[in-house]
């Protein structure tokens, strides 16, 4: 048995890190992505950008107005923002803005809502076919709103996400890593939208959805794009990612900030894990199989890593080999203690950081599941804070 569960663990873990992203790129070989698509015509979808800020005063402007350098053809944009019980000047920006910008207009939240359930209220307010959910540190290229709302021609696509880009990246910190594993990610949900149109979900920092399939964030939950997302492919809609819709965000370098925000993912995770549970059976063409090999398999990273490393200990007495894979792990886990202190020093070794991100990245799944167990008490954010 032990034996037994050493190899399910280990096989598990190579399955969804290695063998699932080949087996993509394989099934994606020689297919396109949807050319059912608007051109620049005079028919287009209404759109309106939704936005939930909480003391955003340093990015708020830059934010609008990327989002109004977009043009599109025939088309008016709505943007609604509302503000989350700020407390610097972020409603003075935006009252400022609405005075300038017929399309913009903003609620104020005296509470704390959190964002989904601002979200929620947002989306029932807007006049519009198609939704665009965006952060306020996320930047917009001209031609990003036209490249999402281009596919929603083909009646089967329901949500469509952007391709994330990232800039600040520093050697001294964590972005390096955290960009390879985000660019990483992008392709392998590119090829789940291509073959099946079952991408596993949105990055949460611009996407696009009708707005007739939007459904209310339940209270408390953390993680509403994943939500969305599912919800969408549920109602046999297709989610893609569209890779020529560029967005910009500064990306996390700061181990401590990054590991608080995984934390809070991972708990919203395990929420929508016990939810959509129901589609780890789904007839819909690759949803299950998707769900399980991409998602809930990485969810349960920190198990399998607890299964090798416990039954590798356990096997170590009779088998050389299991002793020193064993050492092997303890050697692995000292990696970021090292690299700690090496980074004190401004030195910086590439491979090390990566191995810390990795141990540190499971380490917050686990973290987010005694959160989830303990039960998630309220849904408030705070920004990740900017130019670590």
């Amino acid at each position: 048995m032990t034996i037994f569960i050493f190899w399910l663990s280990f096989s598990a873990l190579v399955y969804t890190y290695l063998l699932y992203p080949a087996l993509l790129r394989f099934f994606a070989s020689g297919k396109s992505q949807n050319v059912i698509t608007y051109g620049y015509e005079p028919v287009f979808p209404r759109i309106a950008v939704l936005m939930a800020v909480h003391n955003e005063q340093n990015v708020l402007s830059e934010k609008v107005q990327s989002i109004l350098d977009n043009k599109l053809p025939g088309s008016k944009i709505e943007i609604l923002i509302g503000s989350d019980a700020s407390s610097d000047n972020t409603e003075i920006i935006l009252k400022e803005l609405s005075l300038s910008n017929n399309c913009l207009k903003y609620l104020v939240f005296k509470n704390r809502q959190g964002k989904s359930a601002i979200i929620n209220e947002l989306a029932r307010l807007a006049d519009a076919d198609i939704l665009i959910i965006t952060d306020a540190n996320v930047k917009l290229e001209p031609d990003t709103l036209f490249h999402l709302v281009k596919h929603f021609k083909n009646k089967e696509i329901g949500l469509v996400d952007s391709n994330m880009r990232h800039k600040g990246l520093k050697h001294c910190g964590i972005s390096f890593p955290e960009n390879a594993y985000i660019t990483r990610e992008v392709k392998i949900k590119y090829y789940e939208g291509v073959i099946w149109g079952t991408m596993m979900g949105p990055f949460g920092g611009c996407y696009a959805m009708r707005k007739e399939l939007y459904s209310d964030v339940p209270p408390l939950f953390l993680v509403d794009d994943f939500y969305l997302n599912m919800e969408v492919l549920g109602s046999y809609h297709k989610s893609i990612i569209e890779e020529n819709a560029y967005v910009y965000e500064d990306v996390s370098n700061s181990l401590v900030e990054e590991f608080r925000r995984k934390v809070r993912i991972a708990a919203g995770n395990y929420q929508n894990l016990r939810h959509f549970s129901k589609y780890l059976t789904s007839t819909i063409p690759g949803l299950s199989f998707c769900y399980f090999s991409h998602k809930v398999l990485r969810w349960l990273g920190p198990f399998f890593l607890g299964g090798v490393f416990i039954t590798s200990f356990l096997l170590s007495e009779n088998y050389f080999f299991f002793k020193y894979l064993f050492i092997g792990q303890i050697f692995i886990l000292s990696l970021p203690i090292i690299d700690y202190f090496l980074g004190k020093n401004q030195i910086h070794v590439i491979i090390l950081r990566f191995i810390t991100h990795f141990i540190s990245m499971n380490f917050a799944l686990l973290v987010g599941f005694i959160k989830f167990l303990k039960g998630v008490k309220t849904n408030v954010w705070q920004p990740t804070k900017r130019d670590q």
